[in-house]
């Protein structure tokens, strides 16, 4: 993983960010003692799965009807 300060970043971000398109890492340092701070990592563009329901999943379903609507009062009230 390659390191940089801020400095560096904002001269040379669109050469960073061809080489985080290539699937590197590269960290931001910040502050004289060049604390990292930050890191660009490529995106990973898999789709997100659906999300389980925990221990119930697969033994209920929820669906919510088109004209399902709740006010604040009654959210909070739950």
């Amino acid at each position: 993983m390659k390191a940089m300060t801020v400095g560096e970043v904002k001269t040379h971000f669109s050469e960073i960010l061809e080489e985080v398109k290539l699937g590197k890492k590269v960290g931001i340092l910040y502050g004289r003692r060049k604390k990292p701070v930050a890191m660009i990592v490529p995106f990973n563009e898999k789709k997100q799965t659906e999300r389980k329901i925990g221990i119930l999943d697969g033994k209920v379903s929820i669906k919510f009807k088109d004209n399902f609507e709740m006010t604040t009062e009654e959210l909070c009230s739950l």
